[in-house]
């Protein structure tokens, strides 16, 4: 039995609010209020505002340079913004620490794998779960006789469910860096799960895959939203996988936000065509021949 069909069991030993997703339907989770980015003299976003309700799957799309990983870098605290203010679960969050950010329920994956090459599979996936650990120096010296062994178990336990739901039980023991390019993006999913975020962060989960695995990461990414609660944040260039698995999709272009809604609805944009697909924008009145030959 695969983790997708075995997925009910597994999510029932796991926090309440990521079970029920159905609870968080119309309440914001994520604020984001006019967010600007400068590096020097360089503007990477001006004036970006959106929210994302609890239990939403939104994407975020745009043309290379746009600043979606930038956006997403100033949500995890990686960037602190030049301008504006970030609020998550109603607290502000605009100058928190990324430690701080994992601690209360902010969890992501990177457009370029982070993985730790020269540790398992298991470890890396553990290492998602450092900031739940509750036992100290002492305890942790004390290993066989306090609360640490049983502690780690129970970390143990909830890797152990991340590694079915994601298919990876044959690979859990290998090294990281020996895996397949696909593989180890599903690790570094699996690591970004096992830390039980209210909100996950993907950037471009699907880059650089074949089409098998590409439909592989849609289900899963689509069964940790509808089954396992989480609400999600992704960035992904391939505009079918878009279209058909997100509640709602905002289009970057320079930095700025040119469209917002449903997923029908923006493709119809005609500045996200432009911006994306390269037609003409039609508030834009084409030259006429005598002017290009002038």
């Amino acid at each position: 039995m695969n983790g997708r069909q075995n997925g009910g069991d597994a999510r029932q030993k796991w926090p309440a609010h990521l079970r029920h997703r159905e609870d968080g339907l119309g309440t914001t989770l994520l604020d984001v209020r006019d967010v600007s980015l400068r590096f020097g003299g360089l503007r990477a976003l001006s004036d970006v505002s959106f929210s994302v309700e609890k239990g939403e799957l939104f994407s975020i799309i745009g043309p290379n340079g746009a600043g979606k990983t930038s956006l997403l870098n100033c949500i995890s605290g990686r960037y602190s913004p030049s301008e504006g203010k970030i609020f998550f679960g109603g607290r502000d969050i605009t100058r928190l620490k990324p430690n701080r950010r994992a601690a209360i329920g902010i969890g992501r994956t990177f457009q370029n794998l982070a993985l730790f090459h020269h540790m398992s599979v298991l470890d890396n996936i553990m290492v998602g779960r450092h900031h739940l650990l509750k036992n100290n120096f002492l305890t942790g010296a004390l290993y066989w006789f306090g609360g640490a062994q049983k502690e780690e178990l129970e970390h143990r336990r909830k890797v152990e469910d991340v590694i079915d739901f994601l298919d990876i039980q044959h690979v859990r023991k290998a090294t990281a860096g020996t895996l397949s390019y696909g593989l180890r993006k599903r690790v570094e999913l699996a690591r970004a799960v096992a830390l039980e975020p209210e909100l996950i962060l993907l950037d471009e989960p699907m880059a650089g895959m074949n089409l098998e695995e590409k439909e592989d990461m849609a289900r899963y990414i689509v069964d940790l939203n509808e089954e396992w609660g989480m609400t999600i944040i992704m960035i992904e260039h391939d505009m079918g996988v878009v279209m058909d698995i997100s509640h709602r999709v905002m289009v970057l272009d320079f930095g700025r936000k040119i469209a917002h809604g449903q997923p029908a609805d923006v493709l119809a944009d005609p500045h996200v065509r432009k911006a994306y697909l390269g037609e003409e924008d039609p508030e834009i009145e084409p030259a006429t021949p005598q002017a290009l030959s002038a």
